[in-house]
């Protein structure tokens, strides 16, 4: 599984020959002035909740590549009304089976609303089950005891958490949460993008590696396999 990192919640995952990008902020960020969003043909848009600083360049990353958006019936609601028609929406404890595998919407808390200020719905994270590995993308979340839920559920093979404090848990609470879905890889997002959200990376990988768990920090344009 190939995982490309766009900056702050910003992933791509390729799954089975096709391209996931997750809460797409990436022409705002000052962090990711070296991507040219233009180069980013993808086939799905999975958006954990309506802030602008994850939904950011939805409407040209659709508008390049046809993408179909999947999200909360609030956030995908709101772009079909802008045009962007393309979406399924899905809410929490709900499954649909795309072509490039499963995905079950789950519970995240967090707050929502959209650019405009109106209403986001709930905020969400996705497992995806796919024939290659099973993952987790919590979108902007505290700790909370439902990812319990999904240890019993899943085997989860790497996780995609917050680690900036702040806006969600910090890294004492992802160290946590990985103990909870019952996983060993965690790859961080939602840190260093704002003053304050910065982190100490060399302290944070640490505290992973002391409960035998490993952080992964990703450089923006690297691309990684799992």
């Amino acid at each position: 599984m190939e995982v490309t990192y766009y900056g702050h919640s910003c992933f791509q995952v390729v799954i089975a020959g096709k391209k996931l990008l997750f809460d797409p902020f990436i022409t705002p960020n000052e962090l990711a002035k070296g991507i040219d969003i233009n180069n980013i043909k993808v086939d799905f848009i999975l958006l954990s909740h309506g802030h602008q600083d994850h939904v950011a360049d939805v409407e040209t990353v659709y508008r390049n590549s046809k993408a179909q958006i999947v999200s909360t019936f609030e956030v995908v609601s709101w772009f079909s009304e802008k045009g962007l028609e393309n979406g399924h929406a899905m809410n929490h404890g709900g499954s649909w089976d795309f072509d490039f595998g499963r995905v079950k919407m789950v519970n995240a808390v967090h707050s929502s609303s959209m650019p405009d200020g109106s209403y986001g719905g709930n905020p969400a994270g996705f497992v995806i089950q796919s024939g290659e590995d099973t993952f987790y993308y919590s979108g902007d979340t505290a700790l909370h005891f439902d990812m319990k839920l999904l240890e019993e559920e899943f085997n989860i093979d790497f996780a995609f958490l917050p680690i900036g404090s702040n806006f969600t848990m910090g890294v004492e609470d992802a160290n946590r949460a990985a103990d909870f879905i019952g996983t060993k890889k965690v790859i961080g997002m939602h840190y260093d993008t704002f003053p304050p959200i910065k982190i100490d990376h060399e302290k944070a990988v640490a505290t992973f590696k002391e409960h035998d768990r490993e952080l992964i920090l990703m450089g923006i344009g690297e691309t990684i396999n799992l």
